[in-house]
């Protein structure tokens, strides 16, 4: 895992391993998205919905905490 640094201007380095990895040259365009207190950086895809699959943590489970509320309402 690599650290990088904010710059002035919110601009963030990627560091060259990952840019080659994923084909990143300079005018890429990135989806960004966060989910609960992590924030992605995703190269655009063909299939954005298999490549997406898997990458969201476990945990909080949203589906668990939607079945928690609605045990609420029967008791």
């Amino acid at each position: 895992m690599a650290i990088v640094k904010v710059l002035a201007k919110g601009q963030v380095v990627i560091p060259a391993s990952v840019r080659k990895k994923y084909n990143i040259h300079p005018g890429s365009k990135l989806h960004i998205f966060e989910y609960g207190s992590l924030i992605y950086l995703v190269p655009p895809s063909q299939d954005a919905i298999e490549d997406a699959m898997g990458c969201l943590p476990q945990s909080p489970s949203l589906s668990e905490e939607l079945l928690k509320e609605r045990r609420k309402d029967f008791v």
